[in-house]
């Protein structure tokens, strides 16, 4: 039996990139990543299941010669982005009677970004599906998980499940499968909280309709497969719902001194009324971390000195993260430091504010903190706690 088969016919030609660090040149990866590509046998015809990043399209046609693939039918294209499609041209000068098979959307993306010409396209419909002979390919489109196109596609016969960056996580491994749920926890909340928590209402719906598959593995596009789906869909519906904890994310920044002191005793002020605290100094903060604590934090706090009458750079950084990751934080508030004046509190509300939490009255401190300062902080902490009560939080 081939280490990388996963069930009879289907086995893993993706690659492994332990080494990579950025992704997008904006995600962290503290574990690396994979690329994960599935070839699929059936009696009649055969199909790919997405391909890898360009980077390591070598090790993809190494691994399908290895397995003594002569001819391809099928390249199933699951999501346009090219760490999932970037190595399709390089599969079709291989294979050459290969077809790609995709949906519109997908379609046009693949045709713009990889210049694929029209004729090498099958454009599939959602519930749509592709016999195999003894296999049979059946698609259901999953918008939003995390672009528009996105699909996953289900085999009944072998009951699997290939779910793209659905379900997936950004972690090197050379096993097929996790060791234990354990090792795959964190990197999934890293995945999901950086790439799928700005959709959580569409993330839900596409839960709901993945649920009525009988599923024994799912496949994803990155990290170890699933023996199930019950461990990670049950805490994607943990993350992808609007439940919060009695949690606070602080993310500062602070020049010489004065907000990293204002920060450290408001932090010691929630603590003391009941509050977890997620701090997170911005100078060497990893955004991962940031954006797994603010999964179930009910209330974000920005800490910033004035630079130049407005926000510190990376204050207005995270501000914009947090308008981009859409967290479902209910309660806002900035503190900080100035010198003579200016608009931090204008600026970063103007940006927040489409969020649609509640902006709880700032506090901040001219010059150095004192004890008039610090009872401010106080009484901020003191709303803070009575607005999670009124939540049911505690």
């Amino acid at each position: 039996m081939n280490d990388k088969e996963i069930k009879k016919g289907i086995i893993y030609v993706g690659a492994n990139d332990a080494e990579r660090r950025i992704f997008d040149e904006l995600i962290e990866l503290p574990d690396g990543t994979t690329y994960n590509s599935y070839l699929v046998s059936g009696s009649e015809k055969t199909a790919l299941i997405d391909s890898v990043d360009p980077s390591k399209k070598d090790i993809l046609l190494s691994n399908l010669k290895a397995a003594g693939i002569k001819s391809i039918d099928y390249v199933v294209s699951q999501h346009g982005e090219q760490d999932h499609s970037g190595s399709i041209p390089d599969v079709l000068a291989a294979y050459p009677m290969a077809k790609v098979v995709t949906n519109s959307k997908c379609r046009g993306e693949l045709a713009d970004l990889l210049m694929i010409k029209e004729d090498k396209f099958i454009t599939i419909e959602d519930g749509g599906e592709i016999s195999l002979g003894d296999k049979t390919l059946k698609f259901f489109f999953t918008p939003w998980a995390h672009w528009p196109e996105t699909f996953v596609t289900y085999i009944p016969e072998d009951r699997m499940l290939f779910t793209c960056d659905f379900l997936g996580s950004h972690y090197a491994t050379e096993n097929l499968y996790a060791q234990s749920n354990d090792e795959i926890l964190i990197p999934a909340k890293r995945y999901y909280a950086e790439i799928m928590s700005p959709f959580r209402s569409m993330i839900r719906k596409n839960l709901e309709k993945i649920k009525v598959l009988d599923v024994d593995i799912v496949a994803p596009s990155h990290g170890p497969l699933h023996k199930g789906m019950d461990f990670i869909t049950g805490y994607y519906s943990q993350w992808a719902s609007d439940d919060v904890k009695n949690e606070v994310t602080i993310a500062y920044i602070s020049m010489h001194g004065s907000t990293g002191k204002i920060t450290r005793y408001f932090i010691e002020s929630l603590e003391k009324k009941g509050m977890k605290v997620h701090a997170f100094n911005l100078a060497d903060a990893d955004i991962g971390d940031i954006a797994m604590a603010l999964l179930d934090s009910a209330t974000a706090i920005i800490g910033s000195p004035m630079v130049l009458a407005g926000p510190h750079p990376k204050a207005i950084f995270i501000a914009y993260l947090l308008k981009a990751l859409r967290p479902k934080t209910r309660f806002l508030s900035v503190i900080g430091s100035y010198g003579w004046g200016g608009k931090l509190v204008e600026q970063l509300a103007e940006m927040l504010g489409s969020l649609g939490a509640e902006i709880i009255e700032p506090v901040l401190v001219k010059g150095y903190p004192k004890e008039a300062d610090f009872k401010m902080l106080d009484e901020l902490a003191e709303k803070i706690r009575a607005k999670h009560q009124e939540l049911g939080l505690s």
